[in-house]
């Protein structure tokens, strides 16, 4: 059976996190609010919506190295959908809301507080709820392994204030079964806490999916291709990575020296031993795959090129200049997930950003995916740049006009010299506001997907970024602090255009 392409026809996305959407108390959640944001795309014939991973976030709110890859992010637990079903019960819900509210951007401090208080809360109405709710549960739990060490993980940290799971005393770091087996039995209400909590993010989000399905909206997932060192999965798995017992890296991930950085970026997240995936027919990842083909419709796939090819750097290493590129199994992995999915086709976006070499394009095109253009990269005014739109041959691609690491276009326009701007004015007549005029660019290429940044559709600036690379503080806190009703113009104008240019069909 020949593969075949996911995406057949041109059409129109936006990219926003669940946490930006209006609707929750601290931040957006898994509620009537991310509805809401549905059906005003269905409303205006845009077919996709882009967000980043639902899992948890580290301590500094990145979702791309998260204490689990399969867990959802707690924080999107719906406060209303759980009073609204009697799992919780809150006498005033209105002085409850304000103890968190009045803040313009995300408190991570209030989410997690939120979280906590929402855990007591289920416990506490654990007992009187039916029988067939709490099989609903169990079977759930049957269903889903990653659960009971996820939540065990999870409550071990507590107990040892957020320390690394390396810094643990030694049988909790070795996670000797014997022993935490034992030591479970004294802590089965805050382990019951913390599964309770990741099923009714799956069933808050179950509700989303067919709600968006029914909408005709069709949901574009992101996976980090590595997982942080602090997880769940590289504690319960250790030997399927590049990790001691003990939680020292053998190797680390990164890229090489580039033009970006003369001594290439480390990562810190440990590389994979893929010989041991192999001889375990690439379980783990099979199943990392099917939870989020569960969650979504389209799985953006990030550092795609890990799956050709991987710089691997020794665990010691401060810079990343002293690597090597290893070969990776990607073409067996992809062909796996295939027969998984029993489908001629692979619902994977494959971010194949900067430096790429002929045999990840050749995987990427073995398997017809979708790779990713973005227009910020595209006027250096060098001829030959792959992001150029006259340059972006076929129609297999996603382009973007930013993404959540990119400065808004705003922003991006007000940085860029003065021949720059001459230069682009020059050859696509764009109009006086650049993020609209970004937008116009990205429609009119001849790619199937076209995909803007919510920030672009509202031609905000940089105090909207939702995330600088390379920095630590003051990340992933934006929100969107204006009603549907407010954004209802700016996303008319983006379907209109969209209409113009054969995006959305009437």
């Amino acid at each position: 059976m020949s593969i075949q392409k996911i995406l057949t026809k041109k059409s129109l996305g936006v990219l926003i996190h669940p946490s930006c959407i209006p609707g929750g108390i601290v931040c957006g959640t898994f509620g009537k609010g991310v509805k809401e944001w549905i059906k005003n795309l269905n409303k205006h014939g845009i077919e996709y919506w882009q967000f980043l991973p639902l899992t948890p976030t580290d301590s500094t709110g990145s979702p791309y190295s998260s204490p689990s890859s399969f867990a959802l992010n707690p924080w999107f637990l719906d406060t209303d959908d759980l009073i609204e079903k009697g799992f919780i019960l809150i006498s005033d819900k209105e002085e409850f809301r304000s103890a968190y509210q009045n803040k313009n951007h995300i408190d991570f401090d209030a989410a997690n507080d939120l979280t906590k208080k929402l855990g007591h809360l289920l416990l506490q109405g654990w007992n009187s709820q039916s029988e067939e709710r709490k099989l609903n549960f169990y079977e759930w739990i049957s269903k889903n392994s990653w659960v009971e060490d996820y939540a065990t993980f999870v409550v071990i940290r507590e107990k040892f204030n957020m320390l690394p799971w390396w810094e643990w005393p030694k049988e909790f770091r070795k996670k000797n079964n014997n022993f935490l087996n034992s030591w479970i039995k004294g802590k089965s209400e805050e382990i019951l806490i913390q599964k309770l909590i990741q099923w009714h993010l799956d069933e808050q989000w179950r509700s989303i999916k067919d709600f968006a399905k029914s909408s005709n909206v069709k949901l574009v997932g992101d996976l980090p291709f590595y997982v942080s060192r602090d997880s769940a999965d590289v504690w319960s798995n250790k030997s399927l990575f590049s990790i001691l017992k003990n939680g020292d890296l053998i190797f680390q991930s990164g890229v090489p020296p580039d033009y970006f950085s003369s001594t290439g970026q480390l990562w810190g997240t440990p590389t994979y031993f893929w010989s041991k995936h192999k001889r375990t027919n690439f379980d783990w990842w099979r199943k990392r795959f099917k939870r989020q083909f569960e969650l979504v419709d389209l799985l953006r796939l990030d550092h795609f090129r890990g799956l050709a090819g991987y710089w691997r750097v020794n665990g010691n290493s401060k810079t990343a200049i002293c690597g090597k590129w290893i070969n990776s199994p990607g073409r067996t992995l992809l062909n796996k997930l295939k027969n998984d999915l029993k489908t001629n086709y692979l619902p994977i976006i494959a971010e194949d950003l900067g430096v790429i070499t002929p045999d990840v394009e050749k995987l990427r095109k073995k398997f017809e995916l979708p790779g990713m253009k973005i227009l910020q990269f595209a006027f250096d005014g060098k001829e030959d740049n792959p992001y150029l739109p006259k340059n972006i041959k076929g129609e297999n691609w996603v382009v973007y006009t930013g993404t959540h690491d990119n400065s808004t276009s705003i922003s991006w326009w007000e940085c860029l010299d003065s021949n720059a701007k001459s230069r682009i004015r020059d050859e696509f007549k764009i109009s006086d506001n650049p993020s609209w005029g970004l937008i116009q660019i990205g429609m009119q290429t001849k790619a199937n997907l076209f995909i803007a940044p919510i920030q672009d559709i509202l031609s905000l600036d940089d105090s909207c970024r939702l995330n600088i690379p390379g920095t630590t503080k003051n990340n992933w806190k934006w929100k969107l602090n204006q009603s549907f009703e407010e954004i209802e113009y700016n996303l008319g104008i983006f379907s209109e255009l969209g209409r113009n240019s054969g995006r959305i069909r009437n």
